[in-house]
Parts: C-alpha cells; structure tokens; sequence
C-alpha cells in the first residue's frame, strides 16, 4: 500500500479543522430567533386580487353595457 504523506497520522489534523469543526457542530453554538411570519405580505396579495377582480368586473360591465 501507498504511503500519503499529507494523510493525517493516527486520526490527529495537523491543522485543527476538523476538530474545530466537530466541536461547533457538536456545540450547537448561539442561533438566531426563528424569524414570525408576518401578515403584511398576505394582506398586499389580497388586496391586490380584490383589485383585480374588481377592474375585470368593470371591464366586463362596461363593454356588455
């Protein structure tokens, strides 16, 4: 077998990555608060369909009258 002179020796990283990479998974670390949903967004879509139902149905009466 091939020896591979950058392959780390008996599990250590020589540079800590790894490690230091398992720890902060492991850790969980701080996570930001969950972000609410706001109606804000819901409301302007509504809003907007009433419109657009409202301006067909004009339309729509105004070229059967």
């Amino acid at each position: 077998m091939a020896h591979n002179p950058q392959a780390p020796q008996g599990g250590h990283d020589p540079a800590g990555s790894t490690q230091m990479f398992r720890a902060f998974v492991d850790e969980g670390g701080p996570r930001p608060p969950a972000a609410t949903p706001s109606s804000g967004p819901r409301v302007g879509l509504i809003a907007g369909i009433v419109v657009a139902v409202l301006v067909i149905a004009g339309v729509v009466w105004f070229a059967l009258s």
